[in-house]
């Protein structure tokens, strides 16, 4: 296994040495794709080039450890790949040249970035600037083929728009939301005057430490009765329509990062601050918006469903 991995690394230097040939000769062969081969250096190129800044920072050791547990999965989304650049040949889709320059004229641009700096900072990284523009290339080339085979042949009708927003009111904005945040004080089983003066008093002290300054997830965790105390008191997003009449009166006068001062409902005593709000969508926004989830979620069907129609007709044979 030692011998395996140095085996590895010793590829991996010689390839970013610019030692292609030398590589090749030496390279073991880990799957078949129809008529094309991935090899060792392919798998643990894609995974350096893949990986997280995050990854990228960690030891040489401990990232190697992390790209072997991880070397079959990864094997499977190149040989998808593989798959789909294959296709997008037979169909006759390619990137031009021109289409390239102009994709590393924007990186340049976007980072201020001559080609010399590109250049280094992708050597940096273990990559030449032809493997990046192979890269990029593949990137146009996948973006058309699963474009043309899948996305654009996605069509839905007026009345599934309509039934998928009937059925997702919950999470499309369909009414105004507030996310807020509160400490609650439960109302007494028995209340009296003294028992209410007495709970009033306990939540003026806090709302003027509020006015103080102090935190109010801090206060939230210290004094409210409701199970959100031990989250700060966070509520998350609540449509309008779902709220008490004294919270939607209360919150009207209100706008993000306000505190409101103590207020009652029928179960007891209620300190809020709201933290953000959410405009209800227009008819036309909601609707597109609803158009973009059903596109979303078609999408992810239809696009599996390619990839499987396009495994069942090739020839896949793994080394690994």
């Amino acid at each position: 296994m030692i011998r395996l991995k140095a085996f590895i690394c010793v590829l991996m230097i010689a390839a970013s040495c610019g030692v292609s040939s030398a590589a090749i000769l030496l390279d073991k062969v880990i799957a078949v794709v129809n008529q094309e081969v991935i090899t060792w250096s392919d798998l643990y190129k894609a995974m350096e080039f893949e990986a997280s800044d995050k990854i990228k920072d960690i030891k040489e050791e401990e990232k190697r450890k992390i790209f072997k547990e991880n070397e079959g999965p990864f094997l499977e989304v190149l040989i998808d790949m593989k798959l789909q650049i294959q296709a997008a040949k037979q169909r006759g889709i390619d990137a031009a040249a021109e289409e390239i320059a102009e994709a590393i004229n924007d990186i340049k641009k976007k980072y201020s970035m001559d080609e010399q700096t590109l250049t280094a900072s992708l050597k940096k990284e273990g990559f030449t600037l032809d493997e990046y523009k192979k890269k990029l290339a593949e990137q146009i080339i996948l973006s058309r083929v699963v474009s043309q085979e899948v996305r654009n042949k996605i069509v839905f009708s007026d009345a599934e728009i309509a039934k998928y927003i009937e059925k997702s009111k919950d999470t499309l904005i369909t009414d105004d939301a507030y996310r807020i945040r509160q400490i609650f004080f439960r109302k007494p089983k028995s209340p009296g005057d003294s028992d209410r003066k007495t709970m009033e008093e306990k939540a003026g002290t806090v709302y003027q430490q509020l006015k103080a300054g102090e935190n109010f997830a801090s206060l939230a965790q210290k004094h409210s009765e409701d199970p959100s105390g031990k989250a700060g008191g966070d509520l998350g997003f609540i449509k309008k329509g779902q709220m008490a009449k004294e919270f939607t009166d209360v919150l009207s006068r209100m706008k993000a990062g306000d505190i409101s001062q103590p207020f009652w409902t029928d179960m007891g005593l209620h300190i809020i601050k709201l933290e953000e709000k959410i405009e209800k969508q227009s008819a036309a926004a909601i609707k597109e918006s609803a158009k973009n989830k059903l596109l979303e979620q078609r999408f992810s069907e239809k696009y599996k469903h390619w990839l499987r129609e396009l495994r069942e007709t090739a020839y896949i044979e793994i080394r690994l």
